[in-house]
């Protein structure tokens, strides 16, 4: 089975596209939106507050530390890219599907 089109594989690391939807009542998963994994955040977008709340959500639905998180895209937009490091296809995607 191909991957979704939001995640790609990059030697030992994994890229994941994001829409992020801030000021959410809650933070999770919400499923897709224009070929990008949707999560809400309940964080305000003010500040890098929700950035880091995103990076603090996929770190907790990843169990990966904070630090295997960077944004490489978007950093002031609701479209991002998150480069998760020492992450194989299948533990990602293992990791979210369990988290809908």
């Amino acid at each position: 089975m191909a991957p979704p089109s939001w995640l790609i594989v990059r030697n030992s690391d994994v890229l994941i596209d994001v829409h992020a939807q801030p000021g959410a009542k809650r933070s999770a998963i919400v499923g897709e939106h224009g070929g990008r994994l949707k999560i809400a955040i309940a964080s305000p977008p003010v500040d890098g507050k929700a950035n880091s709340a995103l990076i603090a959500f996929l770190a907790k639905t990843l169990s990966v530390s904070k630090s295997s998180i960077e944004i490489v895209n978007g950093e002031t937009s609701r479209q991002k890219r998150f480069l998760i490091k020492q992450m194989t296809e299948s533990e990602c995607l293992n990791k979210i599907f369990g988290a809908l």
